[in-house]
């Protein structure tokens, strides 16, 4: 979104960019709309109502004065769950206003009762209406101990999004895959474009010998061929585990299995043939672990478009990945493979040629 906001300027037009979490503004042209504080709230009452998005009622209006203070010709939404907002305010105003509405889907959450995403659950209630039958990912985000709040939510959100006209509102999917579920969900009304997400070439790309051997030092990383996973954060849903059953069916001589941003909890779980690494903010250096890698698995059992395939072959990598969500679309090496979902023993024969 920043980058979009920045490049906006550059080109001499009026922009605002909103959040309502995580850092301050740091310029007249950004507005946090958002607390802490408030975060906290949201998550509690959610925790117990389920009605992600409805809650932050005071926060949503401070937006929408600010909004129609800015006087906007085109309002461009982007991840609108979080504990921070409330959609209900929000889609109410934009249906009274006179923009453009362009809506970017970073997961399915727009078009479910709760979940941002359903295939690692194998649940389709999403096509016909959630809360025919208990929702199997009501302790998933967003967490909640109301089994009742699937329908409701599903049926609020059907009403809210699809109250603007068809010609004010655009929706795009950085998939092929996600454009295809809109299609088929109530919002299918709408025109959806596909726009890949982009990397920054400038840094993900094949890093020095000096830089490599700085990270590789940093880290302890020893000459065997490194097999690099990354993901921020490490979940069941990512395939950490799998990484565990990898490690038992790999040469430990030939190969090192590296992990990149893990949680403190989690680095204190990893098995000893395992080398765990917390998430870096230095771009740079992430680059330079791509770089000093012989292939990044990227076992993610389901997603959107995930970046780090992007990154790891403009470093020069190939990917070894499952076959799920948009991840065909990020792969363009000859030697990058898809495998089926939860195959590690597939995997692992793959990983052993690179």
């Amino acid at each position: 979104m920043m980058k979009e906001h920045f490049a906006l300027i550059d080109q001499g037009c009026e922009s605002l960019a909103c959040w309502g979490r995580r850092r301050p503004a740091s310029s007249a042209s950004e507005y946090c709309f958002g607390s802490s504080a408030n975060f906290i709230l949201d998550v509690g009452l959610t925790f117990l109502d389920g009605k992600i998005g409805f809650h932050s009622v005071r926060q949503t209006e401070a937006l929408i004065h600010r909004l129609d203070e800015f006087g906007p010709d085109v309002v461009h939404l982007h991840n609108i769950h979080g504990y921070y907002l409330n959609i209900d305010r929000l889609f109410k105003w934009l249906s009274i206003s006179d923009c453009r509405v362009v809506w970017t889907l970073h997961d399915c959450w727009a078009f479910t009762g709760h979940c941002p995403y359903f295939t690692y659950a194998d649940c389709n209630q999403w096509k016909s209406g959630c809360g025919t039958t208990k929702c199997p990912q009501l302790m998933g985000y967003p967490p909640t101990i109301n089994s009742g709040s699937c329908k409701w939510n599903y049926e609020a959100k059907r009403s809210l999004f699809t109250s603007l006209p068809s010609d004010r509102l655009t929706i795009v999917t950085p998939s092929k895959w996600l454009a295809e579920l809109v299609a088929s969900s109530f919002l299918s009304k709408y025109p959806i474009e596909v726009a890949h997400n982009t990397i920054d070439l400038d840094i993900f790309r094949p890093r020095s010998n000096g830089e490599v051997s700085s990270v590789k030092e940093k880290y302890g990383l020893d000459s065997r061929n490194i097999i690099l996973g990354v993901a921020s954060p490490w979940s069941k849903r990512k395939g950490l585990s799998d990484f565990y059953t990898l490690a038992d069916r790999l040469d430990r001589s030939k190969y090192s299995i590296v992990l990149v941003g893990l949680s403190a909890k989690q680095m204190r779980a990893l098995p000893p043939e395992i080398v765990g690494i917390p998430r870096t903010d230095s771009q740079i250096e992430l680059a330079s672990l791509y770089s000093s890698a012989s292939v990044l698995f990227n076992p993610t059992y389901e997603d959107n478009f995930p970046t780090v395939n992007l990154e790891a072959e403009a470093c020069g990598l190939p990917v070894v990945c499952y076959d799920v969500g948009g991840c065909s679309e990020t792969l363009h090496r000859d030697d990058s493979k898809l495998v089926e979902c939860g195959d590690v023993q597939a995997a692992s024969l793959l990983l052993a040629k690179y």
